[in-house]
């Protein structure tokens, strides 16, 4: 727990001068981050980034995580859109499935377009949030972590009912909804300091949907590592295991920010 603590708090201290400046550097480390977190996906097919069907869904997350001043620009130019890259990378592995004779099959072809979509479109609404207004994304990962220390905390304390064994064994019922309480108060607090010029009401419906949400997306993540049996996505953040490991909640988070028009 105490290496966890303090790697969180280096990583915070690294990552929140990046939400501050914004613009390119802010840009260019979620790229980065993106590709380490579709790495992290492939490796547990048992698939190299490094590979032609590595590079060719790379490629396509790249295209849905352009901001959408330089991909108005790129694709007025060219004539394409986000979606047309996305079907010309499904094709191209296609065929890359008929040319290696199945060792690649359209299983591995299915994951690899869903693995750049799950990590593209997360990280492009990080993108788009700090480009609106920084303060919303740093609220939206405050109440990502007021869920998960929420759920840990109130779980160990008051939990005895499983939420979901057969993916998260540790997860609890008192601990889900322990989860959102302390997202709630989080919530209110950042506005009180932070006036997010939101009805409270507003901010209390938010707070609970993206708890929720932000919960799911941890199960979701831990649905993946069960069935490709493994322990942490990565090994790049000691104690807290690979990027996905630490943005899989706020991977479905801030597209639903943005759904329900908060952002």
């Amino acid at each position: 727990m105490k290496e966890r603590i303090i790697t969180g708090i280096i990583a915070a201290a690294l990552f929140i001068p990046f939400v501050l400046i914004g613009g390119v550097p802010f840009i260019l480390l979620m790229y980065v981050l993106a590709t380490i977190g579709f790495q992290e996906l492939l490796k547990m097919k048992g698939r190299s980034i490094w590979s032609l069907p590595g590079l060719i869904p790379l490629l396509a997350l790249y295209a849905f995580m352009l901001p959408n001043e330089w991909a108005d620009f790129i694709f007025e130019w060219s004539g394409y859109i986000k979606v047309e890259f996305a079907f010309l990378a499904v094709i191209l592995l296609l065929i890359h499935t008929v040319i290696v004779k199945n060792n690649f099959t359209f299983d591995d072809a299915a994951f690899a377009i869903m693995s750049s979509l799950y990590v593209g479109i997360g990280f492009y609404y990080l993108i788009e949030t700090v480009e609106v207004k920084a303060t919303f994304l740093i609220f939206a990962f405050l109440i990502v972590w007021a869920t998960d220390s929420g759920a840990y905390f109130t779980g160990r304390k008051f939990g005895k009912r499983k939420l979901w064994p057969e993916i998260s064994p540790n997860k609890t019922v008192e601990g889900f909804f322990g989860g959102i309480i302390w997202a709630i108060g989080i919530a209110l607090v950042f506005d009180f300091f932070i006036d997010l010029d939101k009805n409270v009401l507003i901010i209390i419906v938010v707070a609970i949907v993206a708890s929720v949400f932000g919960q799911l997306g941890d199960l979701v993540e831990s649905a993946l590592k069960r069935h490709y049996n493994v322990k942490d996505s990565g090994k790049l953040l000691p104690g807290h295991g690979g990027i996905l490991d630490r943005f899989d909640s706020i991977l479905f988070v801030m597209p639903l920010l943005h759904f329900l028009h908060f952002i």
